[in-house]
């Protein structure tokens, strides 16, 4: 380890792992953040990876909290998803269309990157939660078409709630995940695997991990706090949102059950869990991923000594993760200065996503129930599937595009008619449906709303590129087992 006296080099939170490398701490401070590292790494694997039982039902601790909140609340929970989407808009209007930014400077630059198509979505976000929320707490009743179970009631109660109580408990937790150590030790002994593999940091597994077992929004939003940390660049932070944020295994056993091969679980997850990441190491080295810069959220550009510094195993692998995250918990902030931050930054953008999650998910599942535009992209699918010889092609095709509004659709759309199709084409299915993705009744919409440097076309691409490639992957795997 180089020699670099602590003054030669600022000690921040905001050091690089490079920079960490040339600092050398005493006995005193090496044991302090020992100490740190260990305790909030502990509390970290408690609350996201550590799945508790309570009353027969078993799910990560995480979710017992954010779930805790909003049983909690009741129907009051929407009035605050209300009054926190409406005042978005309200505030968004006033500060981009009156204000201008002559007496409000903060609040118009919040807002001022956001022109007129945010407008809409905004207010459409708005029109739909006020409607849902009135429809649920009172006498009102809302038209169908918004408020039914295959629309407004799909989205606000499992995902707009959801989400809020996500933000919320995640930004309180997540300082312990990113800032003490942990990204530094999985990202050293990772980084030679998923650097040559994915190019993406070793760090990216832990957001992979907490995706699988938590939520796929928790793992856009750590991303996201990530890049602004950067620890990603621009390429690194979409590869890893639109690559790695699946869905978790609770909902992937909702999936597979609903398709009625629940016999399967354990073969098509780990099929699914596998075609995941063959995907992911074909579509980051394809555009529009591989034309994104390897530049850091303050336009710094990544060099190609910190691409390669660490993309090797070698005997020093271990110490080096574990000096690493030593060092990073030592030079961290107070945690409760840490949560303060991480709250702030989550108030921050919990109005956008909560809108857009509104907005742009109650109209995706509109145009899935509502009209057959789903149903004629689907055709373009069918004679892929009948040259792979999937069974029943025709019949499951129209639910391949559909998982773009969301990922529960495509086996929704033939849980009526389950026996009438076979086993294998619904394994074909469950197994395309979980590696898609991105999906805008949620993912999708997370990326957007927290500003990943990712455009709503280039999120519609990766999903086509996704599908794509699935489609042969799932039906080389349904000919092998079936």
């Amino acid at each position: 380890m180089a020699k670099t006296a602590p003054e030669t080099i600022k000690l921040s939170p905001d050091l690089s792992s490079q920079e960490l490398d040339q600092i050398t701490l005493s006995k005193s401070q090496f044991t302090k953040g020992l100490i740190r590292f260990i305790l909030c790494t502990a509390v970290a694997i408690f609350v996201f990876f550590t799945n508790l039982t309570i009353g027969g039902e078993s799910q990560i601790v995480f979710g017992w909290i954010y779930n805790f909140f909003v049983d909690l609340l009741g129907n009051a929970g929407y009035w605050v998803l209300t009054i926190i989407i409406g005042g978005n808009f309200l505030l968004h209007v006033y500060s981009r269309y009156i204000d201008k930014g002559k007496r409000q400077k903060k609040l118009y630059e919040h807002y001022r990157k956001e022109g007129i198509a945010q407008t809409f979505l905004f207010g459409l976000g708005t029109v739909y939660t006020v409607i849902y929320t009135l429809h649920t707490t009172t006498s009102f009743v809302g038209p169908e078409i918004i408020v039914g179970a295959a629309t407004g009631e799909s989205v606000f109660p499992p995902i707009v709630l959801g989400v809020l109580f996500i933000i919320l408990v995640g930004a309180f937790f997540m300082p312990f995940l990113l800032n003490y150590g942990a990204i530094e030790f999985v990202g050293a002994l990772l980084e030679p695997l998923m650097r040559p593999l994915f190019k993406i940091p070793g760090k990216a597994a832990l957001d992979a991990t907490a995706s699988f077992v938590s939520s796929s929004s928790l793992a856009v939003i750590i991303t996201s706090r990530l890049y602004r940390q950067k620890v990603y660049t621009k390429r690194e932070a979409v590869a890893v949102a639109t690559c790695f944020s699946a869905v978790s295994i609770g909902f992937a056993y909702l999936v597979i059950s609903t398709a009625g091969v629940a016999q399967h679980f354990t073969a098509i997850y780990l099929i699914s869990f596998i075609t995941a990441f063959i995907i992911s190491a074909i579509v980051v080295r394809i555009p529009p991923i591989s034309r994104k810069p390897d530049v850091y959220y303050d336009e710094t550009p990544q060099t190609e000594e910190e691409r390669k510094a660490d993309a090797h195993f070698d005997k020093d692998i271990l110490r080096r993760g574990g000096s690493r995250a030593v060092k990073r918990a030592f030079v961290a902030n107070p945690v409760p200065k840490d949560i303060v931050i991480s709250l702030k930054e989550g108030l921050q953008v919990m109005p956008q996503v909560l809108t857009m999650l509104a907005a742009i998910g109650v109209s995706a599942m509109i145009l899935a129930e509502y009209t057959p535009l789903f149903q004629w992209i689907g055709l373009v699918f069918q004679p892929l599937l009948q040259l792979l010889q999937v069974p029943d092609a025709a019949a499951i095709a129209p639910s391949i595009p559909v998982g773009i509004a969301e990922m529960f659709l495509p086996v929704l759309l033939i849980s009526e008619n389950v026996t009438a199709l076979s086993e294998s084409a619904r394994f074909f299915l469950c197994i395309v449906s979980m590696v898609q993705i991105i999906f805008f009744s949620e993912t999708g919409t997370v990326m957007l709303a927290t500003k990943l440097p990712v455009k709503l076309h280039e999120l519609i691409i990766c999903f086509i590129e996704r599908t794509i490639i699935a489609i042969p992957l799932a039906a080389l795997a349904m000919h092998l087992f079936f």
